[in-house]
């Protein structure tokens, strides 16, 4: 089997999952998958492994593979997690950077920008991913890396809608986005552990409301309706 073809499908796949495309909990159906792409069943479970060990599936014995959940147990870790993993991985990457990954952050951080000049969400939300990936590359902490990617994978699958901007305060959150990121690339030059840290707070603080309207899109139900509801 050629591995340009199963190279194009898995990132094909994660490219699906991030955008929800391809819902959180859903099943990836192997008959349709190896239609649709033209594989055999062999290397679209070995691609289902390297989904589940990369954290955008899950392998259930018995009943195949599913998409990776966004329930609120994991949503509550999430909120509580990201944070910690930016902030760390920030400072790391200020501190241990080579000058190539620096060169590389800046490239991402260019097309960033054009994507959201040119309005393209999508492409806007995988720079972002890319652009915050990178940063752990220039971490150089393997341990830092693999919880990042893991946490990469739900900060995007909840950032579609913030690159989708309905409002001029959503328009103008998606530009102070661009800024900040324009901010630690410059504090990255300086090796300036401290300021990556609160540029990286400031960064998650601007997107964090948006994110949890994922977790809870309505107000809760208030008087009248409560008493319908048998509360």
């Amino acid at each position: 089997m050629s591995r340009d073809k199963k190279t194009a499908c898995l990132e094909d796949l994660r490219r699906r999952i991030l955008t929800q495309r391809i819902a959180p909990g859903s099943d990836l159906d192997e008959a349709t998958l190896c239609e649709e792409y033209g594989l055999s069943r062999t290397p679209l479970r070995e691609i289902f492994q390297r989904l589940a060990g990369e954290g955008y599936a899950r392998i259930e014995q018995n009943r195949g593979a599913k998409v990776s959940s966004m329930d609120l147990a994991t949503m509550r870790v999430f909120f509580q997690t990201a944070p910690l993993i930016y902030c760390n991985v920030a400072r790391q990457a200020a501190e241990n950077h080579l000058p190539a990954q620096l060169d590389q952050l800046h490239k991402i951080q260019e097309e960033f920008r054009a994507a959201n000049a040119e309005g393209d969400a999508e492409a806007a939300s995988f720079l972002n991913h890319g652009f915050h990936q990178q940063m752990g590359l220039m971490a150089r902490n393997p341990y830092l890396l693999v919880a990042l990617n893991r946490m990469l994978i739900d900060h995007t699958r909840l950032s579609q809608t913030f690159y989708r901007p309905s409002s001029e305060d959503g328009t103008r959150r998606v530009e102070s986005s661009v800024a900040q990121h324009d901010a630690m690339l410059e504090a990255m030059a300086r090796r300036d552990g401290d300021s990556m840290v609160t540029l990286t707070m400031d960064h998650w603080n601007l997107t964090r409301d948006q994110l949890e309207r994922y977790v809870m899109p309505d107000p809760l139900p208030l008087g009248s309706e409560l008493v319908e509801m048998g509360a």
